[in-house]
């Protein structure tokens, strides 16, 4: 098929990546994100004639009924967890990613960890809470402090490491009188897991999954993961952490298991499952929670180690039938750099200019993707706290480490925000 055109719904670096990958697919020669940004106002150098990128504001709905796209792509969680796949595919469209109820594996905490303990899936123990008066005696069942989490969507500030009893049962409490409002009114109390994490993404398509390689995350704003968390400060691809080995009985005991038991309980799940995973110092992979949307900014590095046709992939997986050969998992490495603004996470400041967007993204392997920015004035600016995801790849990941930094320390703007150690676990000797 030539000429696919493609909707992408969403405005930040993630949403950025996945139109710089459709829009180099093959099949495809027209994306419009929705709203969009600076970053994808404008086609990457060296694509083929022919090709167009374009923003367009309005509602979702609206604009598929006005562009009538040949297939969309929905970006972030709250869309899909509120049913929009299910709007559009009653309109006839074409659409990637679950129905309300399969998102449930991420807009329920509760949900997902349920689904995990019907169908064999290895996750910590865990307890429901809806009542203040038990939270006390839930958590005091727990010998180590536990994990509190809300059930709903919280924008990532729902969950509770907790450091003593006392913190989780405050913590539980807090959640329960309203903070969240209804994401909090159900409150999972689990058990705390050691060890290090990675990401799993995994494209299904009701019954099959085909499985990208581990990316690993950095959550905490500051180097050797210090300070508050954040939506995430950098990512690298393929993870070594994940052995082929450990890949291959993470898809066996927790994606496929999950994609089997989403379809038994009359959910199949059609999307992008993201699993969160723990690997205890023991080697076990143990699930944290799944997202039912491509990672951000995991998805930056995915992008750039896949070739081939993403576009067919996502189609194929939308109406069911998986084209896994329609890409490749290529023998490269990534590493996405993000550029936050100052004072993020907490308010970020915005409105200044952002120079040498040019001059970083001539270094060989780079793109910027951008994700808080916008045009004013003729200029781009930063409109949020993460701003920029300096993206490089190499064949090697020490190759694509340098390159993404020499990219970003050629971008400035006054405060800049960056961690200088991502990767650092996966190149030490």
């Amino acid at each position: 098929m030539t000429g696919r055109k493609v909707l992408v719904l969403g405005s930040g670096g993630r949403e950025h990546a996945l139109a710089d990958a459709l829009l180099a697919s093959p099949s495809v020669s027209r994306v419009v994100v929705s709203p969009g940004n600076a970053g994808t106002l404008t086609p990457p150098a060296g694509l083929p004639s022919g090709k167009a990128l374009l923003n367009k504001p309005g509602a979702p709905l609206e604009v598929a009924r006005d562009e009538r796209p040949d297939l969309v792509v929905v970006g972030p969680e709250a869309p899909l967890t509120e049913g929009l796949i299910d709007q559009l595919s009653a309109e006839g469209f074409l659409a990637f990613g679950p129905s309300r109820r399969a998102a449930a594996l991420e807009g329920s905490k509760a949900f997902m960890k349920e689904v995990a303990a019907r169908h064999g899936l290895r996750t910590a123990r865990f307890e429901r809470v809806t009542d203040v008066a038990e939270v006390e005696r839930v958590v005091g069942s727990f010998e180590h402090p536990p994990v509190v989490k809300a059930d709903g969507l919280c924008a990532g500030k729902g969950v509770v490491v907790a450091v003593s009893h006392d913190e989780a049962v405050a913590a539980a409490r807090d959640m329960l009188a309203g903070r969240f409002g209804a994401a909090g009114a159900t409150v999972v109390i689990e058990e705390q897991l050691v060890g290090q994490e990675a990401s799993v993404h995994a494209i299904c398509d009701g019954e099959r999954a085909f499985v990208l390689p581990a990316a690993q995350d950095h959550k905490r704003i500051f180097d050797d993961d210090r300070g508050p968390n954040t939506g995430g400060m950098g990512t690298y691809a393929p993870a070594p952490l994940i052995t082929p080995m450990l890949a291959e009985r993470v898809r066996r005991e927790i994606i496929d298991r999950a994609v089997a038991g989403m379809a038994a309980d009359g959910n199949p799940f059609r999307g992008t499952l993201f699993a969160g995973l723990m690997i205890t110092p023991e080697g076990e992979p143990c699930l944290l929670e799944f997202n039912v949307r491509f990672g951000d900014p995991e998805t930056q590095v995915l992008m750039n180690v896949l070739d081939g046709d993403v576009a067919e992939l996502l189609a194929s997986a939308a109406r069911g039938a998986l084209s896994a050969d329609a890409v490749t998992v290529a023998p490269r490495h990534a590493v996405c750099v993000v550029l936050a603004a100052p004072g993020y996470p907490g308010t970020p400041e915005v409105g200044s200019p952002i120079s040498g967007l040019e001059r970083a993204a001539q270094i060989d392997g780079v793109r910027v993707y951008h994700a808080g920015t916008r045009i004013e004035a003729g200029a781009t600016v930063t409109s949020g706290g993460r701003v920029l995801g300096v993206t490089a790849r190499g064949s090697t990941l020490a190759e694509a480490h340098e390159r993404a930094y020499r990219a970003a320390d050629a971008i400035e703007f006054p405060g800049k925000q960056l961690r200088r150690d991502i990767a650092r676990r996966a190149l030490s000797p």
